[in-house]
């Protein structure tokens, strides 16, 4: 969706209203897109540098292939995670009867409340200044690549 025009004027009775409610609906979805965005890329940061350490993975190619996130651009939400059956991913973080539960997501999002809190307050301070919001929204649809954070 492009840009919406910035305001609308309605003339009734010889008053004008000015309204541009559609820009700042969108500014806001599309900086609150931006944030998610950054807040994925942290975790998945995060999660690779535990999954590096783990045993026979600290050069292994796989795991950045085997986390991914998306940052939906209708649902407007954020989802990270590993691929399908990857036996590094999946496994290790539910644990099975001969696997331990190693909880790397989920370990890797609560150590980083902190740091979510302030990527996202980041972006959601541009609000107020339009020019500033303007700059760090972007709308394409977001996917981590294999091969990103090499």
């Amino acid at each position: 969706m492009p840009l919406p025009r910035s305001v609308t004027r309605v003339t009734r009775g010889g008053i004008t209203y000015t309204s541009n409610v559609d820009r700042i609906k969108y500014t806001m979805v599309e900086l609150q897109r931006a944030a998610l965005r950054d807040t994925a890329k942290l975790i998945r940061k995060r999660i690779i540098e535990k999954l590096k350490k783990l045993p026979g993975m600290k050069r292994s190619k796989r795991i950045y292939s085997s986390s991914q996130y998306w940052v939906r651009r209708r649902e407007t939400d954020l989802q990270i995670g590993f691929k399908h059956d990857t036996w590094y991913g999946v496994l290790q973080e539910l644990g099975t009867k001969n696997q331990p539960r190693r909880d790397v997501l989920r370990s890797s999002v609560f150590e980083n409340i902190d740091d979510i809190k302030r990527v996202q307050g980041a972006y959601l301070s541009a609000l107020s200044d339009e020019n500033r919001a303007l700059g760090l929204i972007s709308e394409e649809e977001y996917m981590s690549l294999e091969g990103e954070d090499r």
